[in-house]
């Protein structure tokens, strides 16, 4: 058992050893160019279209920010909607594990409505040259 325990622990510590190895032998080459996003997108666009993928009026952004703002809504709704049956509810379990699952799936839709708004922005922001 003790042998097999050490040997266990040293496979684990020569795992790290040879991948930094493996760096010191063969290092990393960095290409002798580098093209930004944006480079790829000038040289890829024709003579007639917009400069910017987003446009002058940002309708990607304002296209998500609405529809991630009717799911909040319509998820804020399901709980308030969540908690009446709860409330009204009169101790029967099946009623109440009903309300408990619309309560949790209606937050689960509040931070997925968060996340995804956080996550898209922060995606426009990066690739969308303002």
């Amino acid at each position: 058992m003790k042998k097999t325990i050490k040997t266990l622990l040293t496979g684990l510590l020569a795992v790290p050893v040879l991948a930094l190895g493996v760096n010191l032998i063969s290092p990393v080459v960095q290409p002798t160019f580098a093209l930004t996003i944006q480079d790829g997108a000038d040289s890829a666009k024709s003579d007639d279209q917009a400069a910017s993928l987003d446009g002058n009026d940002g309708v990607f952004r304002t296209i998500t920010n609405i529809a991630l703002y009717v799911i909040g809504a319509i998820s804020v709704l399901m709980l308030i909607y969540g908690g009446i049956r709860y409330t009204i509810s009169g101790g029967d379990t099946a009623a109440v594990t009903a309300a408990k699952n619309t309560i949790l799936y209606a937050i689960v839709g509040i931070v997925v409505a968060l996340l995804a708004y956080a996550i898209v922005n922060f995606v426009i922001t990066r690739l969308i040259p303002q």
